[in-house]
């Protein structure tokens, strides 16, 4: 076992990570190919590793028969028995040695190929059930190289790739950079890398959030999705389990220090954390942050569409730069997301009503019956419009009647439509209330209490408090004068009571000493 071959393979098994004894049967399965194509007989060939010598001995193989049909692979039973005596049966193996060091350099080249090539198998097997396992997981490397555009990161004792495509392109790397990035993929292939990694998946964006909020990692908070547009901007979607605890706050940490540590990770990439909602018209209101929303409606529940309606200055914010803002929100939600400022939703509405008012009236004028409406109908007259433009005679010759009940129709239904247009023009619209002003409101009408009735001749007057004299505003009525003008009367049209002061007496009087 101190030969000099048995412990190169022991060196070549720690520096690969795999077994000595899958080297062992490389060297075998290596030296049986060199001499197969030494040989080129039809022997049955068989090699050995003698871990004494450190040698690999060959031996021919044949079977013991009665009666031999092939002489390459059978021996008879009585020429076995001569060579080993009465211990050879029938259906026994004989092995035959045959010498090795007469392959040549050839069949040594092709006994090294094949034990590259054994190792190497064996070497990607070790790596792919060691690192498949370990898919969706980060891991640190160092940059080794480069080839057209791929880094070939070193991680550990493997290599692993970072093609292009999983690049970001915020981020630039030179040898010996190292690298955080997510496994993304294992492959079997026997050419190349087999560990694929990724900097733009999200999966490396919930990961980071994993490491840096313990509340994360402890399945306190919940991350409900994830998106990225790598380099540029990202959106996570919270939840909490515990009613206490602020999912959203808990990511961000006193004063941003855990999201600023995952943004430096990702060379500066904005990422956008919001609170996740089963109900969609609050999800999608916070998914479109950091825009304000003004107001969502779901559009079609079927085919997951929204409306979204914003300020017409925070329609820019909301859509975002080339569509980022809007097309991120609706990956993270799941619904399309129609978005549209409040100029553009009011002048729809408007052409609506346009559209609405522009049909014209049916006819429904009073003094008409079922009966007169198919007679104007089937005499082209189908409107109110066109019956104002009719003459009584006409309308007479229609419905059968005297030119003057003809006339009072029409001129109903003139007067139908003359009321019509004024209910379209007298509508009024509120002033929408602003965020973050209290509406005016209107002062409340102060009550007016009628003075008492004197019981005797010489009542005194009633005595107004001075509270409600002074909360009492002065309001001009069509006459010109105000309210504290204006002559009021008692329920027997006489002359109300005088105002008096706090003392009861009237302003022209002089108090009583």
């Amino acid at each position: 076992m101190n030969n000099a071959l048995q412990q190169t393979i022991e060196a070549l098994a720690r520096e690969k990570g795999i077994e000595a004894d899958v080297i062992i049967t490389a060297i075998e399965d290596a030296v049986l190919t060199a001499s197969r194509k030494y040989y080129k007989s039809d022997e049955n060939l068989r090699t050995k590793f003698n871990a004494e010598t450190g040698q690999v001995e060959l031996f021919a193989v044949r079977q013991i028969v009665e009666e031999v049909t092939n002489a390459a692979t059978e021996i008879t039973l009585t020429e076995a028995q001569e060579i080993y005596g009465d211990e050879a049966e029938t259906g026994m193996e004989i092995e035959f040695p045959k010498p090795t060091d007469v392959l040549g350099r050839i069949a040594a080249q092709t006994a090294k190929q094949v034990i590259f090539q054994k190792v190497r198998e064996a070497e990607r097997e070790n790596i792919y059930a060691e690192y498949s396992p370990r898919v969706g997981e980060v891991i640190n490397g160092l940059v080794k190289r480069f080839e057209s555009g791929d880094i070939i990161v070193e991680v550990g004792r493997v290599e692993a790739q970072l093609p292009r495509r999983e690049q970001s392109r915020a981020e630039n790397y030179t040898t010996s950079d190292r690298v955080r990035a997510v496994i993304k993929d294992v492959n079997k292939n026997t050419k190349g890398p087999q560990i694929i990694l990724s900097r733009t998946d999200p999966v490396l964006l919930i990961k980071l959030f994993e490491q840096e909020v313990p509340e994360i990692y402890d399945g306190t908070v919940v991350i409900r999705g994830a998106v990225r547009e790598a380099g540029d901007r990202a959106k996570v979607a919270v939840a909490s389990r515990e009613r206490d605890v602020d999912p959203v706050g808990a990511c961000v940490g006193m004063k941003g220090t855990r999201v600023q540590a995952i943004i430096r990770e990702l060379r500066g990439e904005k990422i956008d954390i919001v609170a996740w909602s089963d109900d969609a018209v609050t999800f999608v209101t916070n998914a479109i942050s950091p825009a304000r929303v003004q107001r969502v409606s779901v559009v079609d529940e079927v085919e997951r569409v929204v409306e979204v309606v914003v300020e017409d200055r925070q329609l820019s914010l909301a859509i975002g730069k080339k569509g980022q803002n809007v097309r991120l929100a609706a990956k993270l939600t799941g619904w399309k997301i129609d978005i549209k400022s409040e100029e553009e939703k009011r002048r729809e509405v408007e052409a609506v009503f346009d559209e609405l008012g522009a049909e014209p009236a049916p006819l429904s004028v009073p003094g008409l019956d079922a009966a007169m409406v198919e007679k104007l109908n089937a005499a082209g007259i189908e409107t109110v419009e066109r019956m104002v433009s009719a003459t009584a005679t006409e309308l007479g010759e229609v419905l059968g009647m005297s030119e003057g009940a003809a006339e009072a129709l029409r001129q109903d239904a003139e007067a139908a439509t003359m009321a019509a247009g004024g209910a379209v023009g007298s509508g009024t619209t509120e002033a929408a209330q602003q965020e973050g002003i209290e509406p005016l409101t209107a002062p409340a009408p102060t009550p007016v209490t009628p003075p008492p009735e004197p019981h005797a001749a010489d009542a005194e007057p009633a005595e107004t408090p001075a509270r409600e004299t002074g909360a009492a505003q002065a309001t001009t009525g069509e006459d010109g004068n105000t309210a504290d003008q204006t002559a009021d009367t008692d329920g027997d049209g006489g002359a109300a009571a005088e105002p008096t002061d706090e003392d009861g007496n009237t302003p022209g009087e002089t108090p009583d000493d």
